[in-house]
């Protein structure tokens, strides 16, 4: 099958580095070094990491989060920067510590509070297994602080702009009297090396942890003033922590909250158990001075989720899901409800985009947004009267953690795209005001590294006549005289685009290997309206595999593409494609799967969320979506991933497949037990493999078992492997 393909002007590699603020990361290659950082492993995990923004009260402090690797290069540790909002001065780091810093939040006399689990200087002697504690950095330039530590850890700060509150997140054992019985249930179970937990509800994991015993609970205190006096051996006073939410159960796991500007009320997410193992969100809110819970909003319709109180105290906006059905994929829109009670609304219910990340305008006329559109996700600005939407950002990337200005003249966000990571920008909102504007870069912790191609943009038509396209990376010297190999890389979601920066799904890896990297949006895809995500629903071995192969064949017409010389490769919903598609074609020399779902009759139930599952199909339409049924069919040699920590796709989906590739493929293990198909398995690995060695073992095996089938090269597998 060939279709018409239509491409861009070709994008530059890379834009010009930001200026530096004296970041640890590694210098400009000496001659002979590889030509960027993708064409070494050990470099690329050394590149800084960007993540997170939050801006003071007065608008004249930004802090970001930078992530390193530690002195033994098996773990990133994080740090605060300090980002000027006028783009003058150098970034300069604001913490350091083996054990890292996240969770920045300013208060309103402008400090900042950061969680840190590093010692405690003014703490008991060999601490060093603390949990995370909540610090004080002072806007005076004193040195940091503990203000709170708590048995269960201290995490996820939430001030007020106006008033001196904070509060925080701390896990609390559900029989607990107090803080000092919560240690001792704690030491008892450690001592005794008890880790059963006794459940009576659902979910009892998440991604790749445990849940409970210990609950979320949300705590407060005044940042300033009354302080607890100073204990023995404890040379400062700490903040007395006051439960806001008493025995919450699984009310507040995985929940965000959002205080009022003058601190009086807390809008938190709420999980309600429902029938049949499910559940459901709602809005709370709660009074800080009494702890008394009354609901605003709970919708039997939707999830409600993602509260933002608005600057003048009147309203909060919150991201509404409805609860999909196996026949109607979920619809996500912006609302609105009066923080003293009353009925909701949408806003821009007619806009067929999906708005998260919402931010309000000091005036509290307009919300700024975020959302996936055709392949990036700009900013939005909807006005809350009218409920009209109009673009701010015209960059061809993504944008995450928006911050306004006080005076509302701009907004800080971080913008990614295939092209750079993660980086700091101003967006001018006087001149968004007359038309879409580009962001300004602004001095950053971390250079932006050298890309080894370039990139382009791809679109085809399927059969019934959407339009499909894709982000493809070529490599550097690609031409009809040297046709690079394609790799097919499918997203994961499988509600998601291929539209930011991912240090763990990096196309220039492979990139720099040689190969063109496919980078497609197929149905189901966020970015392209309601009804290209309807297309694909429920029935994910259509329209999803269908536009794979349209949007790969009008690819592979492409003079420099090799369409002799092809691979594919997904993770998670794109292993399940890459699933689908080894059983339905033989067209790729070879197909890496990792995370993937195998077996649909046996997946929702034992996934951390099957209730969410039971939404998405029934037990007829998953057997029919099923790869499985299809392993005789297979003939192309795969190379399975999968990390037995990963409860989102239980480790037993790669066991099965495994064992059935080498027991029932149409390529299946000879009288010696030999076969083209390996699996590569991590004991201690979640559902992304996150650990620096292990993600470089996971592209070193990649880049040889691709070598060996689509170029016909035999590369050593790395020694560690033993």
């Amino acid at each position: 099958m060939t279709s018409d393909t239509s491409t861009t002007s070709e994008t530059p590699t890379a834009p010009d580095a930001s200026p530096t603020g004296g970041a640890t990361t590694p210098s400009a290659a000496p001659a002979g070094d590889p030509a960027t950082p993708f064409h070494d492993l050990e470099q690329y995990v050394a590149l800084p990491r960007t993540s997170g923004l939050t801006l003071s009260p007065d608008g004249t402090r930004l802090v970001t989060s930078v992530s390193t690797l530690d002195d033994k290069r098996v773990r990133y540790v994080s740090a605060l920067w300090e980002v000027d909002p006028a783009g003058q001065r150098a970034a300069r780091r604001l913490t350091r510590s083996r054990k890292g810093e996240s969770g920045a939040a300013f208060t309103a006399a402008g400090d900042l509070l950061f969680t840190s689990a590093r010692p405690d200087p003014d703490g008991a002697e060999g601490d060093d297994q603390a949990p995370s504690a909540l610090w004080q950095l002072p806007a005076d330039g004193a040195e940091a602080r503990v203000v709170a530590a708590r048995p269960g850890g201290v995490s996820a700060p939430v001030t007020a702009r106006d008033a001196d509150v904070v509060v925080v997140t701390s896990d609390v054992l559900p029989t607990a009297r107090d803080t000092a019985h919560d240690d001792a249930l704690r030491t008892a179970r450690k001592d005794k090396k008890v880790a059963a937990i006794l459940h009576s509800g659902y979910p009892v994991r998440y991604w790749d942890h445990d849940l409970g015993p210990a609950e979320p609970h949300l705590l407060t205190a005044p940042v300033t003033g009354e302080l607890v006096a100073p204990v023995a051996g404890q040379a400062e006073p700490r903040l007395d922590l006051r439960d806001l939410t008493p025995a919450p159960g699984s009310a507040l796991r995985e929940t965000s909250s959002s205080l009022s500007p003058d601190g009086a009320t807390l809008v938190t997410a709420w999980n309600r158990p429902a029938a049949r193992g499910a559940l459901r969100t709602v809005l709370v809110a709660v009074d800080v001075a009494s702890g008394e819970r009354r609901t605003l909003v709970d919708d039997p319709h939707a999830d409600a989720s993602s509260p933002v109180i608005s600057p003048d105290g009147a309203w909060v906006a919150f991201v509404r899901e409805t609860i999909s059905t196996p026949q109607a994929a979920p619809r996500v829109t912006l609302a609105l409800v009066p923080l003293g009670g009353g009925d909701w609304r949408e806003l821009a219910a007619d806009w067929d985009r999906w708005p998260h990340g919402a931010q309000w305008l000091p005036d509290s006329s307009a919300v700024l947004v975020v959302a996936d559109d055709d392949g990036r996700s700009p900013v939005f600005r909807i006005d809350v009267a009218t409920g009209d939407v109009a673009r701010v950002t015209s960059d061809d990337a993504a944008f995450t953690d928006l911050q306004v200005a006080p005076d509302g003249s701009a907004a800080y966000a971080l913008r990614t795209s295939y092209l750079e990571p993660a980086h700091p920008v101003r967006i001018d909102l006087a001149a968004a005001a007359a038309g879409a504007v580009e962001a300004v870069a602004l001095p950053a912790p971390a250079p932006l590294p050298e890309l080894p191609g370039l990139l382009t943009e791809v679109e085809t038509t399927a059969e019934d006549g959407s339009r499909v396209r894709a982000w493809l990376a070529v490599p550097e010297g690609a031409g009809e005289s040297e046709p690079a190999p394609l790799l097919l890389w499918i997203h994961g979601g499988p509600l998601g685009s291929w539209n930011a920066w991912s240090w763990r799904w990096n196309p220039w890896l492979l990139v720099a290997q040689g190969y063109a990297v496919l980078l497609p949006d197929p149905a189901l895809s966020t970015g392209y309206g309601q009804d290209f995500v309807q297309r694909g629903w429920g029935a994910w071995g259509g329209a999803p595999y269908t536009d794979l192969l349209a949007i790969t064949d009008a690819v592979c017409a492409r003079p420099d593409i090799d369409q002799t010389r092809t691979a594919a490769m997904g993770g998670s919903f794109g292993g399940y494609m890459a699933n689908w598609v080894a059983g339905h074609t033989d067209r790729f020399r070879a197909i890496v799967t990792h995370a993937s779902l195998w077996a649909l009759d046996q997946f929702g139930p034992t996934t951390d969320a099957g209730y969410y599952w039971a939404r998405e199909m029934t037990e007829a339409m998953a057997l029919e979506s099923s790869p499985h049924r299809f392993v005789e069919q297979i003939v192309t040699p795969m190379l399975v991933i999968h990390g037995d920590k990963d409860y989102r796709v239980p480790i037993g989906e790669g066991l099965r497949l495994w064992y059935e590739l080498l027991s029932r493929s149409g390529l299946p293990a000879d009288d010696e037990g030999r076969t083209p198909h390996r699996f590569l398995y991590f004991p201690d690995e979640n559902h992304w493999v996150l650990t620096p060695q292990h993600a470089i073992v996971w592209y070193e095996v990649v880049s040889a078992y691709l070598a060996q089938h689509v170029l016909g090269e035999e590369r050593t597998l790395p020694e560690v492997l033993g």
